[in-house]
């Protein structure tokens, strides 16, 4: 199950665009300064980065997200599919999810040299099921999608919850999976869930907050399949493995099939990260997940850092306390939510492989320097970041982080070079934040931040 946590790319309290319709009218005298909305854009060709660690760290990382659940139970065998994997669409899925599909399974053939293929008819191995938001959340209140096993259809879900067949403790050979996903919200959202719940079907079913280049982390940083993810999609498919194995087994194979598929990690130190306590995720859950009320955030987000701070940590996971510290307090007390944001940022400078996590942090720093007027220092923090939101293929944050540049150079008096930023801005988050009308409200969010649209302005 993803998104139980609030999207990092949101920002200043924004809110996620929610259910909408594709066929909702434009509302153009909103648009700043432009004649109408550019066409969606998309991502091409993937340019995951290899994963940077020791084999020894992604050996301990394969059998903790293999052998484990989220909910911390264990697993007695190691469970995979066998031969050929077939997938099939039904519902409604929309033409941009179809897409994106395509395009994950070309991935996982060619990255992760998976045997997967698309069918249009007959029986599947993994059914991907595209319904509403609502139709998903009634059956499961706090998912956006989910991936469930031995079933086909989400009308199945309530019979089969909290029963044997969906137990995925008693499942040693993975034949029958089904993924729900949502098909009215934007187009982002729904290749999200694509790749964490296809993921999921294939192969890990644990999340590890101590993973800072993965989907397989709750924090939500990584949309789409990293380097390190397709590695481990690959060694779960090795031919040395066989379903039904235990950890043991799985275990005595790893060291030979990793230092096969990346020797480059054997050359490499193992940094033996820390596990992630019980009471830090549970704290983190509470302060950005759905349910909880003001203070009780405030409080869930004050607890984790004082967790992270008492293990000792001095990694991405002390940069994301500090995050989200500064996140549940923008509203309250928006001094000391800047201070948190910069803490978080120095954590992440000192911890490689965070450029991803440094650019939603800079989006936060860079809105407070155009509230505040400073269009070149909103230059400087949010330069080095815009290819990293390309590549890392988060749309939503990339038109973010266009929008500020925006405001930034009109500030700084560069009103031309603002206004081509802008419109450039908008095919992105047409795929990032899906209706018009939510991109409208985007745009709207980050110019309000500018003293250039006060009542003087």
């Amino acid at each position: 199950m993803r998104r139980i946590i609030l999207p990092l790319c949101l920002m200043l309290g924004a809110c996620a665009p929610g259910t909408y319709s594709y066929n909702e009218p434009a509302t153009r005298a909103a648009m700043p300064q432009e004649a109408g909305m550019p066409p969606m854009k998309m991502f091409s060709a993937p340019r995951p980065i290899p994963p940077q660690r020791s084999n020894r760290d992604i050996q301990r990382d394969i059998l903790d997200l293999g052998f484990q659940l989220e909910s911390g139970r264990m697993l007695q065998n190691f469970s995979r599919f066998e031969g050929p994997i077939t997938v099939r669409v039904t519902g409604a899925p929309t033409v941009t999810l179809m897409s994106d599909l395509n395009r994950l399974l070309h991935r996982l053939q060619t990255e992760a040299g998976l045997n997967i293929s698309r069918v249009t008819e007959g029986p599947a191995n993994i059914t991907i099921e595209a319904v509403s938001r609502d139709a998903i959340q009634r059956s499961l209140p706090k998912a956006a999608c989910f991936v469930v096993p031995n079933i086909t259809r989400l009308s199945q879900y309530r019979a089969a919850r909290n029963s044997r067949v969906s137990d995925w403790s008693l499942i040693k050979r993975r034949e029958r999976i089904a993924i729900f996903v949502p098909n009215d919200t934007s187009p982002q959202e729904m290749r999200d869930c694509l790749h964490e719940e296809l993921a999921q079907a294939l192969g890990p079913l644990n999340d590890l907050y101590r993973l800072s280049d993965s989907v397989f982390n709750d924090d939500n940083v990584h949309a789409v399949l990293t380097g390190f993810d397709m590695l481990v999609l690959r060694a779960f498919y090795a031919p040395e493995l066989r379903a039904g194995m235990t950890r043991r087994e799985v275990e005595e194979r790893l060291p030979n099939i990793l230092s096969r598929l990346n020797p480059g990690g054997d050359a490499i130190a193992p940094r033996y990260a820390s596990s992630t306590p019980r009471a830090w995720i549970d704290a983190i859950q509470t302060a950005l997940g759905p349910g909880a009320r003001p203070k009780e955030r405030r409080a869930a987000a004050m607890d984790a850092l004082r967790i992270a701070q008492t293990v000792g940590w001095s990694d991405h996971r002390l940069a994301f306390s500090h995050f989200a510290l500064g996140r549940i307090s923008q509203a309250s007390d928006p001094d000391f939510a800047k201070t948190q944001f910069i803490t978080a940022e120095r954590v992440y400078d000192r911890n490689s492989g965070t450029e991803l996590h440094r650019a939603f942090t800079a989006a936060q720093l860079a809105a407070y320097a155009v509230s505040q007027g400073q269009g070149e220092e909103a230059l400087m923090l949010l330069g080095p970041h815009l290819a990293t939101a390309e590549r890392a293929e988060n749309a939503a944050l990339l038109a973010t982080l266009m929008m500020l540049r925006a405001e930034a150079l009109d500030l700084s008096g560069r009103v031309a070079e603002a206004r081509a930023v802008r419109l450039d801005s908008l095919g992105w988050a047409r795929y990032g934040y899906g209706a018009d009308w939510a991109v409208r409200a985007k745009l709207r969010e980050v110019g309000a931040l500018s003293p250039l649209r006060g009542p003087n302005g």
